[in-house]
């Protein structure tokens, strides 16, 4: 069955689960496990509160369009869109109500709560509902996406406050106590509920595919179970610090199958004083399309080992291409910290101060080669920014790019193309650093190529091998 990720809000009218999870330092040798869970549902779950959404979505009625698709021939007076108008008595777009539920915790007396950003994303309105039952009206302070986290603030005062621990500190094996109030509004009770299990692994990543533009590359795993509503909610050690927010879990059915993932604190810890203020997140960014290297590229380019990361694509008016990097670049050292794999240089380059000016080691030509970058702020959407990379402004509606290189239209099973991972459908555009920008070319640097092929398309590089024949 195939695998999904579940994010902690829960859409009555969609149904996502929510995420829960944390760790736990050991307790004493004198306090027995149930006191401690005990402690920790008394003190961390006072500031555990539940929070309800809603959205206004609108529906539009339905279009008949017309029988010409596209523009119709007749402009405004189609008789057409007359006819089915009138048909459908002029009906105007619907709206309807949709209502989300998910936890927060609250981290200052005057009312700040902290939460995922996708809990209250789009929300038209948030209910905050204390353990004792008391609703608030909540204010939106501070958002970041890239993060999940956001910042609520409530009209209370003198409000019980959680613990921020020390994510670093968390191990493999440690309790923890997830807390939230997953099915609240189903059961009508304003107390948190909390569930307990271990931290199963760190430094968890759900990947690009399923994350998209939220930064999921460094979750805490549990298997505390993970119900709906959970989501924002804190994962606490047994001392009742909170070391993670819940996001999500991970499911082949829709149910708990002991896979919970949890935000670490430390990176809440970073931004809460710029969420408060209402501030900008700022993430460095160096305009590049990456890759890991495999032991076929780190052969190819002379290396004796698989560190660093392959440049594949430099992004136009970027800030590597205007410090001089250049595509099959290999990046050794970050502001004199080491490269190993993409997902070091990702939290390296994001974590650096934008607009500064940062060292980078290169590897180009099997020789090293130092340059200076200006990091560059991150854009909020990277894939549109990629897109238009040589794309035209828009003429008339259009908008176009020019594609140089040749089209793969089929891969034979088993051969050297296959092993090295093209497909169907990709376009390349160098073979051992010669341009391809037509079949000529193309037959060109492939006849009488011998040795491994250094074969660069759209999605990165590859390493095609010789076979024994030679071809």
């Amino acid at each position: 069955m195939k695998k999904k990720i579940f994010f902690g809000l829960t859409f009555l009218a969609v149904g996502l689960l929510v995420g829960a999870a944390q760790a736990a330092d050991l307790p004493p040798k004198d306090f027995g496990m149930d006191d401690a869970i005990i402690s920790v549902a008394n003190s961390a779950g006072r500031a555990v509160v539940s929070i309800s959404t809603e959205r206004t979505t609108k529906i539009k009625r339905y279009n008949f369009g017309n029988p010409f698709g596209g523009q119709s021939p007749f402009g405004q007076d189609d008789p057409f869109r007359k006819f089915f108008d009138d048909f459908s008595g002029g009906m105007p777009d619907t709206e309807y109500k949709q209502a989300g539920l998910g936890s927060g915790v609250i981290i200052d007396p005057e009312g700040y709560i902290l939460t995922n950003e996708h809990v209250i994303n789009g929300a038209d309105k948030a209910t905050v509902t204390l353990p004792d039952g008391r609703e608030f009206k909540a204010e939106l302070k501070g958002r970041d996406p890239r993060s999940d986290l956001a910042i609520i603030k409530i009209d209370a005062h003198n409000l019980p406050v959680a613990t921020l621990g020390d994510s670093n500190s968390v191990k493999i094996g440690q309790w923890v106590v997830a807390i939230g109030n997953p099915f609240g509004f189903a059961l009508q009770n304003p107390e948190p509920t909390v569930t307990v299990g271990v931290i199963s692994a760190l430094h968890r990543s759900l990947g690009r595919v399923i994350s998209g533009d939220r930064d999921y590359g460094d979750l805490i795993q549990t298997d505390a179970a993970i119900n709906p509503g959970n989501s924002g909610g804190p994962l606490v050690n047994l001392k009742g610090e909170v070391v993670g927010i819940n996001v999500a879990i991970f499911s082949t059915s829709g149910g708990y199958q002991g896979i919970g993932f949890a935000i670490p604190v430390n990176n809440a810890k970073k931004i809460i004083t710029r969420l408060i203020e209402g501030k900008k997140i700022l993430y460095g960014w160096l305009g590049v399309t990456v890759q890991d290297l495999t032991d076929d590229l780190a052969k190819y380019f002379g290396l004796k080992e698989k560190q660093g990361v392959l440049i594949a694509k430099v992004l136009k008016d970027g800030p590597a291409e205007k410090a001089g990097l250049k595509e099959s670049d290999i990046i050794k050292q970050f502001n004199n910290t080491p490269i190993n794999n993409v997902k070091e240089l990702l939290s390296t380059v994001a974590a650096a101060e934008v607009g500064k000016k940062i060292k980078i080691v290169v590897m180009r030509d099997k020789k090293e080669v130092a340059l200076q970058v200006e990091v560059g702020e991150r854009p909020q959407d990277l894939e549109q920014a990629a897109a238009e990379i040589g794309a035209s402004e828009g003429w008339r509606g259009l908008k176009v790019e020019e594609k140089k290189g040749v089209l793969v239209v089929d891969v034979e099973p088993g051969s050297p193309a296959d092993e090295a991972g093209i497909v169907r459908g990709d376009l390349i555009r160098e073979i051992n650093k010669r341009q391809i920008q037509n079949i000529a070319d193309y037959n060109s640097a492939t006849k009488g190529l011998r040795g491994d092929a250094l074969v660069k398309t759209e999605r990165g590089f590859y390493i095609i091998k010789e076979k024994e024949s030679g071809r």
